[in-house]
Formats: C-alpha cells, sequence, structure tokens
C-alpha cells in the first residue's frame, strides 16, 4: 500500500533521511517513535506529498512521488485521513461545520454529507454534541472531533501526528483506543508519537526513526534492528 524507497532527503544545511526504506501493508498499525526533530513529521508530510524527495521515492497505491503531477496530488489525499497535535479545527464553526468543511469543499450534495457525519460523530462518540462550539469542549472531545473529520471521506490510511501530544494519560489512552477501533475496521493508521510510555502498553508494529534511517522495533524482546 505504501512505501518509501531509498529516499533521501534534506532541508537546507541539514539533511534528514538517507536510504530511507519503508513499508506498510494494508490494514497495518504502526507506531511511528523517535526523538524530537528525527524527521516523523516530515516523513508523514512526504506520504500526502506535501515534500518530495530529493531522490529515491515515496509510493502510496498508484501514487509515486517521482511521477505525481499537481493535478493528482487532491485525487491522493482523498485517500488519506489526517490528524495534528495541535487538532486544526475552525473556532468560528460548530462540531457538525468542522466536520462537514471536508466534504463541502468538494461539492458532496448536503444529504450525503449529513449521513456521514453523523456517523463520523458516532464512530468517535460525539453525535450528541454536533451542535456545540470547539470553546464548548475539552481537548479530548476537540481531538474527537478532528478524527471525525479524518475518517470522513473513507480513507485508506490515517496518519496521526503526535495526536495525544498535548492529552493527559487516561484521555490519551481513549482517543488510541478509536484509532485502534477504526484500525480494526480496515483502516490503515501510522501513529506518531514520541510517548514511549503508551507505545509499551499497546501491542502494534513500531518503527523507529534515527540517524535518518527507519529501523523495526519487534514487541517482545524490544531489540531494534534495521528496516530492509
Amino acid at each position: 500500500m505504501l512505501s518509501f524507497n531509498h529516499v533521501d532527503f534534506s532541508f537546507p544545511n541539514q539533511p534528514l533521511f538517507s536510504d530511507l526504506n519503508i513499508d506498510v501493508a494494508v490494514g497495518d498499525f504502526i507506531f511511528l517513535i523517535g526523538r524530537s526533530g528525527a524527521g516523523k513529521t516530515t516523513l508523514l508530510q512526504m506520504i500526502f506529498m506535501n515534500l518530495i524527495p530529493e531522490s529515491g521515492y515515496v509510493k502510496f497505491y498508484d501514487y509515486a512521488s517521482d511521477k505525481i503531477t499537481p493535478s493528482m496530488i487532491p485525487q491522493l489525499r482523498r485517500k488519506l485521513g489526517v490528524i495534528f497535535q495541535d487538532f486544526k479545527l475552525l473556532s468560528d464553526r460548530n462540531v457538525y461545520e468542522n466536520v462537514a468543511f471536508v466534504l463541502k469543499v468538494t461539492n458532496t450534495p448536503s444529504k450525503v454529507i449529513k449521513r456521514k457525519v453523523v456517523h463520523a460523530l458516532t464512530e468517535v462518540g460525539l453525535a450528541h454534541k454536533q451542535n456545540n462550539m470547539l470553546h464548548e469542549l475539552s481537548g479530548g472531545e476537540k481531538q474527537r472531533i478532528a478524527i471525525a473529520r479524518a475518517i470522513i471521506n473513507e480513507p485508506s490510511l490515517i496518519l496521526a501526528d503526535e495526536p495525544t501530544g498535548n492529552l493527559d494519560p487516561q484521555t490519551a489512552e481513549e482517543i488510541l483506543g478509536i484509532l485502534k477501533k477504526i484500525n480494526s475496521q480496515g483502516t490503515s493508521v501510522i501513529f506518531a508519537t514520541h510517548n514511549y510510555e503508551l507505545v509499551k502498553r499497546h501491542e502494534a508494529k513500531i518503527i523507529k526513526i534515527d540517524d535518518g534511517k527507519a529501523y523495526k522495533v519487534t514487541l517482545k524482546k524490544r531489540t531494534v534492528e534495521k528496516s530492509s
């Protein structure tokens, strides 16, 4: 479904990835870990092709970074759901409008929007708050709304960039539980985090970014081996 193939990438005067190789299969739940500045967010941006490798390529289904055209990028992004640490919700709109916004910009019929929004909010347990404004919600509820927005288009892959970084431990567990449930329904998830304690409590594949390379971390022995 998704692969990084011999990817090199750097910012000005700052090398980041060198011969980076990663494979993600349909249905995977992957914790993406690494120290601050290791490149977790950059890696996620390369998946939705906001950033393009200097050499090598990223391939998501039939979309490859070395061949993609600007007109193809919106098509690719409709297959992805993205969740951010700081929610990136619209403070002047209520819960329903925040989730519906993704569909309105693609001129989806109102009846379809209503059905999909109610379904997405039900999935995250907040259908009863669709008329609330954001200032009436807790941080955990805001992140649930962000998840509902991410799944509204029924994406093949969810990219979660430190989605529990601003939340207390109990709420972080609840958010992870929602994403695990979505994954169990067939949606692949890449969950970037520096919360190693959260990772240790849950069984999933782990990829560690360190010194420009990707490593698989085995769950039972917690040993680290270079990703092929």
